[in-house]
């Protein structure tokens, strides 16, 4: 049976929900993951309004759409940041709070455990999003950076996710980390390393996103054969590599749709991913979850992109076989 084909909300929150969810049908999705900001899935509201959640599933079935899977990325990532002045912006208010760092952290992790209890209330079990990183800025090791910095920043993780998780099991939810460039992992080394500090607790899973992957130099087909029964969730995103003499691979700090990047998203299909790979895969994993499309291309305009992205799931999509081709032989 195809996975179902859904739209990540979060690059549409700026429409209200009822108004995505009919473009989404339009555009030929089966199902919307939601963001946990704009008014496409509130936590607080869904914890303390009895008919919150059933109105959101109602809202959705008006369109013929499912939901697998909710996203707080923006809360997760000030659990573990060093807070600054950025943060404001991606935080709701009640966690910012007065932005004193350590408050933050704290808030932001009691949200996240809300999350859990909010998913559980709207029936999924997954919950995908960031957890930070205290450590991201001892990327390059200079001035030279201990070991004993790398160890304290994946033992400081551990000590603040761990209760977070304790709550995700207790409500029967798995968080699916999106590994992605500022999070404790991001490439393949330091998912393995986050697993370990966690003592691979099953609450904790992966977002597998090829796109943040593919620009590092990184095989997404070998991520998912590195970890197959940790792939929780799935993103379907585009990117390309624009190395051209005078571009770096860091960005340069200038922005993405910028020329003078090296790198840069595409919608999917349309950059130097190698899908196909991927979903043979993902089948050799056994993963049968939503194909989720997170759609980012700044030169594109996203409905074109939307629509082209849900036709060019659904193509490349394919089951596993059942038998090996040449069985006809050995029946003979």
């Amino acid at each position: 049976m195809p996975r179902p084909v859904t739209l990540f909300t979060g690059q549409w929150a700026d429409l209200p929900l009822d108004d995505l969810a009919r473009k989404a049908k339009e555009f030929g999705y089966q199902g919307l993951e939601l963001a946990c900001w704009g008014d496409h899935f509130d936590v607080t509201q869904a914890l303390q309004d009895p008919g919150y959640c059933a109105a959101k599933r109602d809202q959705l079935e008006r369109y013929d759409l499912a939901v697998f899977a909710i996203s707080n990325h923006l809360v997760g990532q000030a659990v573990c940041d060093r807070i600054d002045e950025r943060h404001q912006a991606i935080l709701p208010p009640h966690v910012w709070g007065d932005g004193k760092p350590d408050g933050v952290n704290r808030r932001a992790a009691e949200e996240m455990k809300n999350t859990a209890r909010a998913a559980k209330k709207l029936g999924v079990s997954v919950v995908n999003g960031f957890t930070g990183s205290s450590i991201w800025h001892l990327l390059y090791s200079f001035p030279p950076v201990p070991d004993s910095m790398i160890d304290a920043g994946f033992a400081q993780f551990a000590d603040r996710w761990n209760p977070i998780l304790d709550v995700f099991a207790e409500c029967g939810v798995r968080f699916a980390l999106e590994v992605h460039p500022t999070e404790i992992a991001f490439d393949l080394v330091t998912a393995e390393r986050a697993l370990a500090a966690l003592g691979r607790r099953e609450e904790f899973g992966f977002n597998f996103d090829p796109s943040h992957l593919h620009w590092q130099g990184v095989s997404p087909v070998e991520f998912i054969r590195a970890f197959p029964d940790r792939i929780y969730h799935v993103h379907v995103k585009d990117a390309v590599v624009t190395l051209n003499g005078r571009s770096g691979i860091l960005g340069s700090h200038v922005t993405f749709g910028d020329p003078r990047r090296g790198w840069d998203f595409r919608s999917p299909g349309r950059g130097g991913i190698d899908f196909e790979e991927i979903i043979r895969a993902l089948n050799q994993a056994g993963y049968a979850g939503p194909l989720s499309v997170e759609w980012e291309d700044c030169g594109m305009d996203r409905e074109h992109g939307a629509a082209e992205a849900a036709r060019f799931v659904k193509n490349l999509d394919f089951a596993p076989s059942g038998r090996a081709f040449d069985a006809a032989f050995a029946e003979a």
